[in-house]
């Protein structure tokens, strides 16, 4: 049986959540990135774009809602950093087992939407340059911030509703109080990722 082609919004979400994972991997010098969406009908989470470790496989995949570090993420809503995920209680090795890449770390940012959360951004195994955690949780936070804010938009867009300019004024105000405090390379690609959703949900509306 033919299958449907995809919405164009799920296209242009797909392609705004990969640029996304391939951007957080590139800050963070990861093994791998990977966001999850949670599936409203049954709470399981769903590879939705993966960068690096998996990508060739992974998207599709399901995990039951609540599995390991970004599965508390989720239901917390709380980023989480684990450096060493063997001292974590949080860590489902059998779930990491099933994806074909076991790591050492783990971050995760919940994404949410309109007080709910959607989704997870995760970065495993960040390189070894020094830092400082919360700073790391900080960035990796204001991206998923921004990438909540692109996924409402695109709520809009599969409703086929006239979605709100992704650049308004109350967004570039948000944008500006937080900007000012990220490293440079984040900086630069939160203004990145907005601009393409705008160019992207203006070609598609």
């Amino acid at each position: 049986m033919p299958t449907e082609p995809p919405r164009t919004a799920d296209l242009t979400q797909r392609r705004l959540l990969q640029s996304v994972v391939e951007v957080a991997r590139s800050v963070f010098g990861a093994a791998a990135t990977s966001v999850m969406l949670v599936d409203p009908a049954t709470g399981d989470l769903v590879f939705e774009a993966v960068a690096g470790e998996g990508e060739h496989h992974l998207v599709g995949t399901r995990l039951p809602g609540g599995t390991g570090i970004a599965g508390w993420a989720v239901l917390t809503g709380q980023p989480v950093v684990v450096d060493d995920v063997t001292e974590s209680p949080l860590f489902a090795r059998p779930a990491a087992e099933s994806t074909g890449y076991v790591p050492r770390s783990i971050m995760a940012a919940p994404l949410i939407c309109e007080g709910d959360c959607v989704g997870v951004l995760s970065v495993l195994d960040r390189d070894s340059r020094p830092r400082s955690d919360l700073g790391d949780l900080g960035s990796l936070g204001l991206l998923a911030t921004e990438m909540a804010t692109v996924l409402d938009l695109l709520v809009h867009l599969r409703a086929r509703q006239t979605p709100p300019a992704p650049l308004d004024q109350p967004l570039l105000q948000r944008l500006a109080e937080r900007l000012p405090t990220a490293p440079d390379h984040v900086r630069a690609t939160v203004t990145k990722l907005l601009l393409m959703a705008d160019d992207m949900l203006a070609a598609d509306g």
